[in-house]
């Protein structure tokens, strides 16, 4: 199939350290090149991945030092797409919402996936008008503020099996273990219940976050003055590269929430380095975590704290069998091509509506 996905231009794809959207999009293009289909990426020019780069801006939005207009960026490389739509069977965005008013007429084409949250004020009303348009959801939590669109399947991230790897603890002898938290420094996110949950153990935390300028008071007012560099610790923000490292060092990943979280890469990446997760019970993490296989599901940090010694005892290596079996890029590629296929099928059957 002649397939399209169009980014949102914030990153490039993949991304160099923290992204999640980008990242999922690289894995979905690479799995789908290497199964055969023509696959034309919409992104930014420093994006590297195996299918047809269109490049739609010179660098990517969020580290653009230049004064910029993320909206008419977007809405500029949306009308490229629009100019293109001969060329795809499917046009798959992920976008979030620009893209609806645009191919209203041809809503019957495209596929959406959604990777924020949709609860919203105005998201409601927005989409009354466009639930026709075919839409995937990450987990089946996401969709609920939402019911009524035109839901094709809930198709969890997934990612190349050798992207992470579980390396042997054995290197770390001698050395105290840590907890880990991932992601970026945000209340919602859960770093201060992080910090709360290693000192009620007694435990060492290694935070690796990105820290956003619209979070930089928080960061210098909430959370800088617990980090006394030892017992709790920064590590900054870490790369692609290093992840498996220190995933797989850690004794566990903690991702103590407090959002409708979509789904929750991290809690992936941590099973694809057979890390277990301490998570609290928020969106997707009951979808995502296999309790008492991968993880466990707590409510608050008093929870967390006595949970956390027989989550350390979970397996490893069922963790990683695990992480193969459920979040592979091979079946998140299985399952959208799935969904391609029957839009491509269904559309064609349909009088006055022509696929190329």
């Amino acid at each position: 199939m002649r397939i399209a996905l169009v980014t949102p231009l914030l990153l490039a794809v993949p991304p160099r350290t923290y992204g999640g959207t980008e990242r999922v999009v690289a894995a979905l293009a690479n799995g789908l090149t290497w199964a055969g289909h023509d696959v034309s990426v919409f992104a930014t020019a420093d994006s590297c991945i195996d299918a047809h780069l269109i490049p739609c801006r010179d660098r990517p939005i969020m580290t653009d030092p230049r004064p910029s207009s993320e909206v008419a960026d977007q809405l500029t490389m949306l009308r490229r797409v629009r100019e293109r739509v001969d060329e795809f069977d499917i046009i798959h965005f992920h976008t979030d919402l620009l893209q609806f008013p645009l191919f209203d007429d041809i809503s019957y084409k495209t596929l959406t996936t959604f990777h924020g949250r949709l609860d919203l004020v105005g998201l409601r009303e927005f989409f009354a008008p466009y639930r026709h348009f075919p839409v995937v959801s990450a987990s089946d939590s996401q969709r609920r503020p939402l019911p009524n669109l035109n839901w094709q399947a809930t198709i969890p991230h997934g990612y190349p099996l050798d992207q992470y790897r579980m390396i042997p603890r054995t290197d770390r002898a001698g050395e105290e273990g840590y907890l880990a938290f991932l992601g970026r420094v945000d209340p919602d996110k859960g770093i201060r219940q992080a910090i709360s949950i290693a000192k009620r153990t007694g435990r060492r935390l290694k935070i690796a976050a990105r820290i956003n300028d619209l979070e930089q008071r928080y960061w210098h007012d909430e959370i800088l003055p617990l980090i006394d560099g030892h017992r709790i610790e920064y590590v900054g923000e870490i790369g692609e590269d290093q992840k498996s490292e220190f995933l797989s060092m850690a004794d566990a990943l903690l991702f103590p929430i407090a959002w409708p979280e979509p789904f929750g890469l991290t809690m992936i990446e941590a099973m694809a380095c057979g890390t277990p997760v301490l998570a609290f019970g928020c969106g997707s993490v009951p979808e995502v975590i296999d309790e008492g296989v991968t993880g466990t599901i707590v409510s608050d940090v008093e929870e967390a704290a006595d949970a956390l010694e027989d989550t350390l005892r979970l397996d490893r290596a069922r963790i990683r069998a695990h992480f193969e079996a459920r979040f592979s890029d091979s079946a998140m590629v299985s399952s959208y091509v799935e969904v391609y296929r029957r839009l491509y099928e269904d559309c064609s059957v349909q009088p006055g509506k022509h696929v190329a």
